[in-house]
């Protein structure tokens, strides 16, 4: 069979799942919406991460300064390895906290509560189902019945084959 003619074939993965339809009765306005709370989420968790690379790479920086307070004292510079030492080694990065209470401040105060409210409105407007406007997304920008752009991955045997 030519290499074309397997575009025309039909196959068990070109309809979407159930899991990424839309309920019956739900909008596409609100597909939109759920769609742009879950990139407002998307983009908290992507800060989140920048918050515990924050927390680590500021960790990490108090530990190397013990190898600075030992190389300026071996290199006789007592009063500035003591100011180090005393003024900037386990400092607060702002008033009463270290890196961890910031990120459990955030967490605790913004991002669980976000999560939350999320799934709160996943729940109560699409039955939980994720992804529903990416779903559209993909439904209308994949080229259907071409075997690498099925809506779904292949479903496989219990022997492993498909």
């Amino acid at each position: 069979m030519p290499a074309g003619d397997l575009y025309l074939m039909g196959n068990e993965n070109d309809v979407m799942d159930e899991a990424h339809q839309p309920p019956d009765g739900v909008s596409e306005l609100t597909v939109r919406a759920l769609g742009a709370l879950s990139k407002a989420l998307e983009t908290t968790e992507r800060a989140r991460g920048h918050l515990y690379g924050f927390h680590q790479l500021t960790g990490t920086a108090d530990f190397e300064l013990d190898e600075a307070v030992r190389l300026l004292h071996e290199a006789g510079h007592e009063e500035h390895a003591q100011r180090v030492q005393r003024e900037i080694v386990g400092r607060n990065v702002i008033p009463g906290h270290w890196t961890f209470q910031i990120v459990e401040s955030y967490n605790s105060t913004y991002y669980q509560p976000f999560t939350a409210v999320e799934r709160e409105v996943l729940e109560s407007l699409a039955v939980s189902r994720n992804h529903l406007y990416e779903a559209g997304l993909k439904e209308a920008r994949r080229t259907h019945s071409h075997p690498d752009h099925t809506a779904t991955p292949a479903t496989r045997t219990a022997d492993g084959g498909r």
